[in-house]
């Protein structure tokens, strides 16, 4: 079964991820290639991505005349899209147990971040 596990935050959030030391920056990078490499290794992988800041974000509307409508930059408390995992596991509690493990990685002093990982299951074809 493949899983998307989607990392989100708020601006605030990554206004504080910008003030950590770079000693933390590696720490917590060093334990997300470690889970990227443990699940390449295990088959589960299927594909990673961060994305740009967030202050680059805009939503996208149609409009009648076809002209594209744009909002942002979004207000504090708006959550952000900050990066994905797909993977392909057997049971829905792996995709759990891989959410944790990153939303385990550490943060300022090595402390948990807990951040909260949305885990989604892709949708059955037919």
């Amino acid at each position: 079964m493949k899983y998307i596990l989607l990392m989100c935050g708020t601006k605030a959030g990554v206004n504080t991820y910008h003030a950590w030391s770079q000693k933390d920056i590696e720490a917590h990078m060093a334990v997300l290639r470690g889970i990227n490499k443990d699940l390449t290794e295990s088959g589960e992988f299927v594909a990673t991505q961060g994305l740009a800041e967030p202050g680059e974000a805009k939503v996208v509307r149609g409009e009648k005349n076809g002209m594209p409508v744009t909002d942002g930059i979004f207000p504090e408390s708006k959550e952000f899209l900050l990066g994905y995992w797909i993977i392909d596991v057997a049971t829905p509690e792996r995709a759990h147990a891989i959410a944790g493990r990153i939303s385990a990685a550490p943060g300022p002093g090595g402390v948990p971040t807990n951040m909260a990982i949305e885990v989604r299951r892709f949708a059955a074809h037919g």
